[in-house]
C-alpha cells in the first residue's frame, strides 16, 4: 500500500495581516516566551549570576531565545491531508503488509517532527530520489521537503502518525489502522526548548565553560554575536577548543582565522562530496538587514536538530543519507559561490547577504558549469532553501554517493555546501520556503546563461 501524507498549516486570518503583525512585533505569535517564573527556575538550577547574565545577553542582542517559529499554534491549525487532529485522517493496512508513507510538508511556515510511536520507519526516498534505506524513529521534515518511508506493522493495532510543530505549539495527527474507527494514544507534546549557544554559532560542546567570561562578547545589534577573544584564550574557558588560538575572529590573516576552527588553509577547492570546514565568521553584519553573525560557521548536518535527540529514540540526520548509485556526474566544482542567509528577527527582515530581493541582482551560472554553492546561516532561524530547475547535491561526507535534493534545511549558525551542475538554461527561483521569509526578501533569481534565457514572471509584490 501507499499513502501520500500532506502536512500543512492553516490560519483564518489574512496572511498579509499576519505579516503586518510580525513586522510590528517579531514575536507577535509567540505565547511561549520565558516568564519571571522561568527566571527563578533558572536561578534555582544555575544560580543567580548565570541566569541574570543569560537574560542580559539575549536582551542586548534584542533577540528571543524562544523564537523558534514565526507563526505558531496561536493562529495556526496543523493539518494532515487537510484534516485537523480531531478529524483524524486514517489509512488502512493489513498486518504484515509493507506500507509506503510519502510525507510532504506543504506548510507556509511550519517545520514538523514526524514519528509513529512503536513503529520504526525505513527512509527510502528523499526529494523523490532513492537513498540507501535508513531505519529511524523520527524525521524532521522541513517546509517543501519530502520523505518516503516504509513501515511494516505486524500486529492488528492502530498507530498514531504524529507530526509535532518544531516549536511544540501544536501538532497534526492521523492514524494507521487495520480497521476503520480504531485509534491509538496521542503522544504528549514535548516542552518547547530555547535556542542555545550552538544556534548562535558558539558551539562549546565538550568544553568546561564554568569559568567563562562573556564580557568580551559584543552582543550589540550593530556588531552581532561576534566573539572578541582576549589575548589569553585560556582565561575565558576556551583553551579546550580544538585548534583554538589567541587569534580573534577579527583577524585579517587567513591562517590565523583558519587556525581558530582547526582547519587547514588551502587556495584550491576541497574534494567534492566532503563536509565544509568550520570557519570563523568575518566580523561583518552585512548591513542593517542582519542583526547578528555566528562566531564560527560550521557543518551541523550530523546533528538531529533543535529540540531533538534527547528522547531516547533515533532521529534521522542528513549525514545518514546516501544515494543508491554513485553520482554519474561527479566532477569537481570549478568555482564556489558563498551566500549568507541574513535577517533581523526583531524587525522581521529577511534577505541574502543583507540585500533583499527588491535590491538584488541575479545569481549568474554558466550553462554546463559545475559549481559549489555554500550557504552560511547568519540567523537563529531554520531556513529551508529551495532551488528551482536544477538538482542540488548535498555534500554530507558520503563522497560520490551524496544525495540529490531540491530543498535543504539550513540550521542556525550552519555552514552547508551543495554541488550543482548548471544544466537548465533560463531564469530560476531560489528562495527560503518559509513563505513569510520569501515574501519580505529572502529570494533570488538564478540565471543560467548559454541559451536564449526565458523570462520568469515575478508577479507584483503588492498582490
Amino acid at each position: 500500500r501507499e499513502y501520500v501524507i500532506v502536512l500543512s498549516d492553516w490560519t483564518f486570518d489574512n496572511p498579509y495581516s499576519v505579516l503586518a503583525n510580525m513586522k510590528k512585533q517579531g514575536n507577535y505569535y509567540n505565547n511561549q516566551r520565558r516568564t519571571v517564573g522561568d527566571f527563578f527556575k533558572d536561578v534555582s538550577k544555575n544560580g543567580f549570576k548565570a541566569a541574570f547574565e543569560d537574560r542580559t545577553m539575549w536582551a542586548r542582542m534584542r533577540m528571543d531565545p524562544t523564537d523558534i517559529s514565526d507563526v505558531t499554534g496561536m493562529t495556526y491549525s496543523f493539518l494532515m491531508n487537510g484534516l485537523a487532529p480531531s478529524a483524524n485522517w486514517s489509512g488502512l493496512f493489513r498486518p504484515g503488509e509493507r506500507v509506503l508513507l510519502r510525507f510532504i510538508n506543504s506548510g507556509a511556515g511550519t517545520i514538523f517532527d514526524v514519528r509513529l510511536p512503536g513503529l520504526p520507519m525505513k527512509v527510502v526516498q528523499v526529494s523523490g530520489q532513492y537513498v540507501r534505506p535508513v531505519e529511524t524513529d523520527e524525521i524532521r521534515v522541513s517546509i517543501a521537503e519530502t520523505y518516503d518511508v516504509i513501515v511494516e506493522p505486524k500486529s492488528s493495532q492502530a498507530y498514531t502518525i504524529f507530526a509535532e510543530a518544531i516549536d511544540r505549539s501544536g501538532y497534526a495527527r492521523g492514524t494507521l489502522t487495520p480497521r476503520v474507527g480504531m485509534t491509538a494514544p496521542i503522544p504528549l507534546r514535548r516542552k518547547r526548548t530555547v535556542l542555545t549557544m550552538a544556534d548562535m554559532g558558539m558551539n562549546m560542546t565538550g568544553m568546561d565553560m564554568s569559568g567563562s567570561d562573556m564580557s568580551g562578547m559584543d552582543m550589540s545589534p550593530g556588531a552581532g554575536a561576534v566573539a572578541r577573544a582576549p589575548a589569553n584564550d585560556s582565561a575565558n574557558g576556551m583553551g579546550g577548543m580544538p585548534g583554538m588560538s589567541a587569534a580573534t575572529t577579527g583577524a585579517d590573516d587567513d591562517s590565523q582565522r583558519m587556525a581558530i576552527a582547526g582547519a587547514t588553509w588551502s587556495t584550491g577547492l576541497r574534494a567534492p562530496g566532503t563536509l565544509p570546514n568550520a570557519i570563523p565568521h568575518e566580523p561583518s553584519t552585512h548591513g542593517p538587514g542582519n542583526s547578528a553573525v555566528p562566531m564560527i560557521a560550521q557543518s551541523r548536518l550530523a546533528e538531529a536538530g533543535h529540540g531533538l535527540g534527547s528522547d531516547g529514540w533515533r532521529v534521522l540526520r542528513y549525514t545518514e543519507l546516501r544515494a543508491l548509485e554513485p553520482r554519474p556526474d561527479f566532477r569537481a566544482p570549478e568555482r564556489e559561490l558563498e551566500l549568507h542567509l541574513t535577517g533581523n528577527m526583531e524587525r522581521f527582515m529577511w534577505s541574502m547577504d543583507g540585500i533583499s530581493f527588491a535590491d538584488s541582482e541575479p545569481i549568474r551560472f554558466t550553462h554546463g558549469e559545475r559549481l559549489r554553492l555554500t550557504m552560511v546561516n547568519d540567523t537563529m532561524m531554520n531556513h529551508p532553501m529551495h532551488l528551482h530547475g536544477m538538482w542540488m547535491e548535498l555534500e554530507n561526507g558520503q563522497g560520490n554517493m551524496i544525495p540529490r535534493v531540491h530543498t535543504v534545511n539550513v540550521k542556525p549558525g550552519e555552514r552547508i555546501s551543495l554541488l550543482i551542475t548548471a544544466d537548465a538554461p533560463g531564469k530560476w527561483a531560489f528562495h527560503c520556503h518559509v513563505m513569510y521569509h520569501m515574501a519580505v526578501g529572502m529570494f533570488r533569481v538564478v540565471e543560467v546563461s548559454g541559451a536564449e534565457t526565458m523570462s520568469m514572471p515575478m508577479g507584483n509584490q503588492d498582490d
